[in-house]
């Protein structure tokens, strides 16, 4: 019977002296502990452990006892009162056992497991892990370190619930887990507090270090990927209340406003393999990314903040951030990163950020990201939302920054649509200038010459694809058809009519040219369809067409035909525009002659 074996182990044990202990008795204990939990001796074994008479055999041999025991509690329902006397097993270990050997078979298992377990594992060893480690006194602030390092790094594998039903199911407990383990990390952070509230100059950084890192660990995962919006129907959202709880602990050992405008990053640990050293920086980078969103957007710890930072240099210190936000694919940090611009942006007042701003790389790089969200995102309402950002954007700088900032994105966004937009906001700048009592010199004179020698150009001449440059086509030749209405000749206010020779070789002239020959093209490809109609009904020809890779469904005849329509229509639109600003031209032209003669 496995009771007695266990009995007569003990027996033996307790007349020998700590030190005589040998490695066979710790054998014979571990098979014998473990065949009583298999058995259903649970509250046998709880009998042998809670005797006074066999504390120091517990002490320096209970720890083994850790993974068979883990092993029987997931193997008993919640209800069952071996279940609960397994429990108790375990506390009286945390409570009896050799510290330092307890807390190695703890994290051992807690590494040992995987998939669906981990968060039950973790869960339930995290009272254990915390009384052994509050005992230890050697070396804790590695120890505690390890332990987070280890729970975090278990835990990062699961997926992070997102919808507000995968919240309330919780399928694999990590909502629940992830409070449990800032609870656990508490009694440390307050260590850390009073040691610093004993001492102005504390100079015990370990624990404070480690409690900093699961604090960044926490904010790349799970935090950047929650979904972390009020849902209507849940009352606490747990992720809302991790956060808050990790904001707290921030403030509390005085980290907060640090990472939020020095961004330190703690002691990074020296990599001589640059791999690691960039894996590092990228980790840090996105946890600072994250913990600004927590603040500017879901104002978690707002009430901290001094009032006194300026909305441009709120905007300057988030622009890092976001465009770490804004190269990421997933639609979670995506949105984060539109959110925080946003957010940064309505604080501002239209044409107060100065143009010197764009001298940071970030004030440039940021509506290049933006660009590439908008026309390749495959998410519709964070592109459109990216539309609105970058005219937000635009509309905060003053009359130069949003000159530097045009030119920009005519030369970098290599997209009809969005030079087409940019053009549009160039035409509306100049309307202001010209309606305006004070004088513009960015979109008048020869700023704007030089500005529109970027606009009214065919990109590749009379040899430009017209189809796939409409948008920005349509865009350019409205402005010219503006520009020739709103500003007479001897006014010449844009200077359009001294540059009118040139806009007429660059860019009426081709266009002409490029009309005529894809008219011609397209207008053949519409009769060779119609003459082999027939032929393709017949043998139900259908043409098929790859984009990206990925097949697209077959085209038929018809269909053809109709996108081949489609295009003439536009080609005519382009033409009609063309025609009547080159006859405004003509008008305004004569009319001056007139005046002259």
């Amino acid at each position: 019977m496995a009771v007695d074996e266990l009995q007569a182990i003990i027996q033996r044990c307790q007349v020998l002296e700590e030190a005589d202990f040998k490695g066979e008795d710790f054998n014979l204990f571990l098979v014998a502990g473990q065949k009583c939990l298999e058995d259903g001796y649970a509250a046998q074994l709880l009998e042998v452990i809670q005797n006074e008479k066999n504390k120091v055999i517990i002490k320096n041999m209970g720890w083994n006892l850790i993974s068979p025991l883990v092993r029987c509690i997931f193997t008993y329902k919640q209800e069952d009162g071996k279940r609960e006397h397994c429990l108790k097993i375990l506390d009286q270990l945390a409570q009896l056992c050799n510290p330092k050997e307890l807390f190695l078979g703890l994290l051992e298992q807690i590494e040992q497991t995987s998939g669906e377990q981990v968060c039950q594992t973790v869960m339930l060893l995290l009272q254990p892990l915390q009384t052994v480690l509050l005992k230890l006194q050697n070396k804790k602030a590695y120890s505690v370190g390890l332990s987070l390092a280890m729970i975090m790094n278990q835990l990062t594998p699961l997926p992070v619930p997102y919808t507000k039903q995968q919240i309330q199911e919780d399928k694999l407990g990590l909502c629940q887990c992830c409070n449990a383990v800032v609870d656990f990390a508490k009694p440390f952070a307050n260590e850390v507090v009073k040691n610093m509230e004993k001492s102005s100059e504390y100079n015990d950084m370990e624990l404070k270090e480690e409690i900093l890192k699961f604090c960044m660990k926490s904010l790349k995962y799970p935090l950047l990927t929650a979904q972390l919006e009020q849902l209507e129907g849940i009352e606490e959202h747990p992720f809302r209340h991790f956060a808050t709880e990790i904001i707290d602990i921030l403030w509390n050992v005085r980290e907060l406003i640090p990472l939020v405008f020095l961004h330190r990053k703690g002691k990074s640990p020296h990599w001589e393999d640059q791999e690691f050293a960039d894996i590092e920086r990228k980790n840090s980078a996105d946890s600072l990314a994250c913990l600004s969103y927590l603040i500017f957007v879901q104002h978690f710890g707002i009430d901290c903040f001094p009032v006194v930072f300026s909305p441009s240099y709120l905007l300057q210190c988030n622009m890092t951030h976001i465009e770490v936000l804004l190269k990421r694919t997933e639609e979670s940090m995506l949105s984060k990163g539109l959110d925080l611009f946003e957010s940064c942006l309505l604080r501002m007042e239209d044409n107060s950020l100065l143009h010197q701003y764009l001298e940071f790389r970030d004030f440039m790089n940021v509506p290049q990201d933006l660009v590439k969200v908008m026309t390749l995102c495959p998410i519709e309402h964070l592109r459109k939302k990216s539309l609105n950002i970058l005219q937000l954007f635009i509309d905060k700088f003053d009359a130069e920054g949003k000159y530097t900032l045009f030119r920009c994105l005519l030369k970098t966004s290599n997209h009809a649509g969005v030079e087409g937009y940019i053009i549009k906001n160039i035409k509306d700048q100049i309307h202001l200038s010209l309606t305006k009592a004070c004088d513009n010199i960015w979109f008048t004179g020869h700023h704007l010459i030089s500005l529109l020698d970027l606009v009214l150009l065919l990109p590749e001449g009379a040899e430009t694809d017209l189809l796939q440059n409409s948008d920005r086509i349509m865009a350019s030749l409205n402005l010219l058809r503006y520009l020739i209405i709103k500003d007479c000749e001897s006014d010449n206010q844009t200077g359009v009519w001294t540059t009118l020779a040139r806009i007429e070789q660059n860019f009426l002239k081709p266009l002409h040219v490029g009309l005529n020959m894809s008219k011609a093209h397209y207008e053949a490809e519409i009769k060779n369809k119609k003459e082999n109609r027939r032929e393709a009904h017949r043998s139900n020809t259908v043409c098929s067409l790859t984009v990206s890779g990925e097949k697209m469904p077959a085209m038929t005849t018809e269909m053809q035909l109709q996108v081949l329509h489609s295009a003439l229509f536009t080609f005519d639109l382009i033409e009609s525009v063309l025609a009547r600003v080159e006859e405004l031209i003509e008008v305004k032209i004569k009319a001056v002659m007139d005046e002259n003669s």
